[in-house]
């Protein structure tokens, strides 16, 4: 069922409950009002009848009498059932309904009278020893035609609103969805011609131009993304290229194996091993940004300072090649993350200031409130180099000839952007290098 069909099933669909029960309150309103004055009528007959007599007795003039026995004072045409009977033995209390004699319909009362009533009969008064009943009688075939015709016309009235409501249904569907198939339009042209630089134009501040902004809010995410994907494959291409070409110019030099000296082929061997474990810390590396922010697992409450023991542990065992030591100053706090990305961001940061760390250096790691920072005593981050430390593949003109991808911060900042907090990068005055700080909000503490 289309969008279309669902708005104007909708509106029929209330237009017709409310004309259907509109008809059907005017019908009932209308018999209950006319059976009533019938009722009051009738009641009000009963009433002066009984009023007429003396004081101990109970008297009055009626259309018919009927007495237990289901004799009736006059003989009439009118017929004695089980309801009257009831009335006439004492064993039912008054009753008002609608009978129909022939094609003739008629309201009638039916009056307990109690023994030793004195009532009126054509030989004059007349006392009934025995319980009986007295019947009241109107004519009211006049009455249900015209509810009858009134039915009828309701029915005609209710119809041509439904009519008149599927009309305008139609034509309010075709009113209020005009714009948003052009809205549709333009999205099945971006659709078929890939056109992400194309933009709604966003219109006014009702649900439609909410709609066409949202939408280009997404053009414009989705485009982000194709850019920064296709510059991941260009970044990524260009830094393969390298080992690449390496691991090809050894492999060509190996094939003459038996001409080299056995150092220079250990020589060689050495450095297809470092170019394959680069190729293989690169291809972790894309993997890792290629996760994006859509990592697996739940958010949990993590102890940021047993995370940052954990790094520091498995970093000191690079650092003691190079007789550098980490130094840590921890304080409690507690965040909410996924423990491998956490861990993962710091184990970048040691990795990035053991790697840019002299020998015989020092690096201190510190952690307070939901922060964590890595200072280390190397060359530091030039002012102007501060903000591309965190762009991917990027590596300053000093760090090209180290081994690594450019990669490494740029995964941190991706990790802590997830956990919404921020990194930073300046100078530590105390060891005189670099100081990168992370800073994540702290949770409650279970």
């Amino acid at each position: 069922m289309t969008f279309r069909t669902r708005v104007i099933t909708a509106t029929v669909g209330a237009a017709a409950i409310a004309v259907v029960f509109g008809s059907l309150a005017s019908y009932f309103t209308t018999r209950n009002a006319i059976l009533h004055s019938v009722d009051v009528s009738l009641t009000q007959a009963s009433h002066q009848s009984r009023s007429a007599a003396d004081k101990d007795l109970v008297t009055g003039s009626y259309f018919e009498l009927v007495l237990p026995s289901g004799a009736t004072l006059p003989n009439s045409n009118i017929p004695i059932d089980q309801a009257i009977m009831s009335v006439a033995e004492g064993k039912s209390a008054q009753i008002i309904r609608t009978i129909t004699i022939g094609s003739q319909s008629y309201r009638e009362l039916i009056a307990p009278l109690p023994a030793n009533s004195v009532v009126s009969s054509p030989t004059g008064l007349r006392q009934i020893s025995t319980t009986s009943a007295q019947l009241f009688i109107v004519d009211i075939t006049g009455q249900v035609a015209e509810l009858s015709r009134l039915f009828t016309t309701l029915m005609l009235v209710s119809a041509g609103g439904l009519l008149l409501a599927l009309g305008l249904g139609l034509f309010l569907a075709r009113q209020a969805l005009h714009p948003l198939e052009e809205v549709t339009d333009e999205i099945e042209s971006v659709a078929l011609t890939n056109d992400l630089q194309y933009r709604l134009v966003e219109g006014g501040p009702d649900e439609l131009g909410r709609l066409r902004r949202v939408f280009n809010h997404l053009l414009g995410s989705v485009e982000n993304s194709q850019t920064l994907q296709r510059q991941l494959v260009l970044d990524a291409s260009h830094e393969l290229r390298t080992p690449l070409t390496s691991l090809r110019t050894n492999a060509q030099v190996l094939s003459r194996a038996s001409e080299l000296r056995p150092d220079e082929l250990r020589q060689i061997t050495d450095d297809m091993v470092t170019q394959v474990d680069e190729l293989a810390s690169l291809v972790t590396d894309l993997g890792e940004l290629a996760r994006g922010e859509r990592s697996e697992g739940e958010v949990e409450a993590l102890s940021l300072d047993d995370c940052v023991d954990e790094c520091v542990e498995t970093a000191r065992t690079y650092a003691r090649i190079r007789d550098i030591s980490i130094d840590t100053d921890i304080k409690p706090s507690t965040v909410l993350g996924r423990h491998d990305r956490l861990v993962r961001a710091i184990s970048n940061l040691l990795t990035n200031a053991v790697k840019f760390t002299p020998i015989g250096g020092r690096i201190l790691v510190s952690t307070a409130r939901g922060s964590v920072t890595v200072a280390d005593s190397g060359a530091g981050i030039s002012n102007e180099d501060r903000q591309y430390v965190f762009d991917r593949f990027w590596r300053s003109p000093s760090a090209r000839a180290l081994p690594g991808s450019g990669l490494g911060l740029a995964i941190v900042a991706q990790v802590v952007a997830e956990l919404h907090g921020s990194v930073a990068v300046d100078h530590d005055p105390r060891l005189g290098g670099a100081r990168l700080t992370i800073s994540l909000p702290e949770a409650p503490i279970p």
